[in-house]
């Protein structure tokens, strides 16, 4: 099982940027999906961004053109750049891989933003 560690939380003010890093503790070169998750409090986790092996990305209509995601497959590690942030984007952001026989969380990092 890969180990997933996230860092880059924090607390903003609205209209600022964040930048979540999630590193592997192993070769993250063949993980076909790698998936941004948030969970604010009292909701469902949310599914944010998604980045397939090839590079395709992927996002919910709530952070289009505002985060993006990417991956450095020689850090084994995946970043989500998240500008023009908002209040409700206030959440724990988890950092997800998924495989045929693996699906890997981390402990999460929180985002504040303050209006």
């Amino acid at each position: 099982q890969v180990q997933l560690v996230e860092s880059g939380g924090g607390f903003v003010q609205t209209g600022g940027s964040l930048r979540l890093s999630c590193t592997a503790s192993g070769s993250i070169v063949n993980i076909p999906f790698i998936n941004w998750y948030r969970q604010a409090p009292a909701k469902q986790r949310e599914l944010v961004a998604t980045i397939t092996s090839s590079g395709t990305e992927n996002y919910a209509d709530s952070v289009k053109g505002r985060f993006t995601i990417s991956r450095d497959n020689a850090k084994n590690t995946v970043y989500l750049q998240m500008n023009s942030l908002k209040p409700e984007d206030t959440a724990v952001y988890y950092c997800n891989l998924v495989t045929s026989n693996m699906n890997s969380w981390g402990q999460g990092t929180q985002v504040t933003v303050s209006s």
